[in-house]
């Protein structure tokens, strides 16, 4: 469900700007797909596979956001489909405001950016327990995940961006600094998780400075 979500984005992210007739049907059956897993979890959200009956925060994170892309291109997508996932986060996140992984317990910062950025593109920035989180991410500024740090990239600049632009600038310019202190001759980032999915992190980090993509207006 990780790569179906990814790429459900894509086509999302596609349609409307590239003249290709396949883009359309395909991002449909994508978001079908979606649709149908979310049905299977007992949680109403999703996990690794399309028959997974339980759920995570990352997975689940991803199917929200490219659910977000879809409705933004013109695919219906249900109001309560989107009620359940933001439900199912709501009960991973603790009282400091921090989102777990599968509980509310383990707040972890990559995973709080994740959350914000679901609750900010569904306009759910007014809220008590938004604002903790969005306080809990403007203390993480200089963190980095050792683990999956282009993962966090990705997310923290978009949370940020979606939630306070103002916290986002003081972010964009830190991250600037830091990813261009890392970046190899090549052009491309190294990573764990290698260059392709590193470099595509950077990037997609760096893009809201030039609004490239349609999740990235407001």
């Amino acid at each position: 469900m990780y790569n179906h979500g990814f790429a459900t984005k894509a086509l999302a992210e596609c349609y409307g700007m590239v003249d290709n007739p396949k883009v359309a049907p395909a991002l449909e059956k994508a978001v079908d797909l979606i649709l149908t897993a979310q049905g299977r979890s007992r949680f109403g959200a999703w996990r690794y596979t399309p028959e997974s009956r339980d759920a995570d925060t990352t997975v689940t994170g991803c199917q929200v956001v490219a659910l977000f892309a879809a409705r933004n291109a013109g695919v219906p997508v249900p109001e309560e489909s989107i009620k359940k996932a933001l439900g199912f986060l709501s009960k991973c996140r603790g009282s400091d405001g921090g989102y777990g992984y599968t509980s509310a317990s383990g707040g972890k910062p990559t995973l709080t950016a994740i959350g914000v950025l679901c609750m900010a593109l569904a306009k759910e920035t007014n809220s008590k327990s938004f604002l903790t989180s969005l306080e809990y991410l403007k203390d993480k500024l200089d963190y980095r995940d050792r683990f999956y740090p282009f993962y966090y990239e990705y997310y923290m600049s978009q949370a940020l961006f979606h939630a306070d632009e103002e916290t986002w600038r003081e972010w964009n310019a830190l991250n600037t600094r830091y990813l261009a202190t890392i970046q190899s001759p090549d052009g491309s980032w190294p990573g764990n998780k290698g260059q392709a999915f590193s470099t595509a992190g950077a990037l997609l980090s760096l893009a809201l400075n030039y609004r490239f993509l349609p999740i990235y207006e407001k």
